[in-house]
């Protein structure tokens, strides 16, 4: 199977950037935020109007601290280095819960469009919430941590970013 695909600008050249590449970048010990953070890309780009976004002109902010995702927006937007992301666990307190914050980002683009987005409900178990919150106690639960984290990546990565995250326009 061909890895899916983020297309960005960059100094007007065309990056495509795929979901293997950001897995590289970030290794896999956050493979379920890297997932995120590729799947939420994949829904709010098409929605900041005019065609494939130039990565410096998208602003990210962000309820969900993981670093899976951080680094799949420093990959394809490099807005962590270039002062566009914003991490704030009280930008959606009633927002999806996560280990790290909420599931709830808001994308805006230099030309003023801004989307707001969401995760649906059942892409995250409560077990990897317990689990990945209180930390491992045993090999078998590092283990088990593993898996739930691939486990919802996989999950993720299998369906159209329309059916993982809802989105407003802002």
């Amino acid at each position: 199977m061909t890895s899916p695909y983020l297309e960005v600008l960059d100094h007007g050249d065309l990056l495509r950037i795929s979901f293997d590449d950001v897995v590289r970048y970030s290794g896999r010990s956050s493979i379920g935020g890297v997932a995120h953070g590729f799947k939420v890309m994949e829904r709010a780009f098409p929605l900041l109007g005019g065609g494939v976004p130039d990565r410096e002109d998208i602003t990210i902010e962000s309820a969900f601290g993981g670093g899976g995702a951080r680094d799949a927006f420093e990959m394809v937007t490099r807005a962590v280095t270039g002062g566009r992301f914003r991490y704030d666990p009280d930008f959606a307190p009633d927002g999806p819960p996560s280990p790290m914050g909420q599931y709830v980002f808001r994308f805006s683009h230099r030309s003023g469009a801004s989307v707001r987005l969401t995760l649906r409900p059942g892409f995250v178990l409560d077990e990897f919430i317990d689990l990945a919150k209180r930390g491992p106690a045993s090999p078998a639960e590092e283990e088990r941590l593993a898996f739930l984290k691939q486990d919802m990546c996989d999950r993720l990565m299998s369906l159209p970013a329309e059916e993982v995250y809802d989105a407003v326009e802002m």
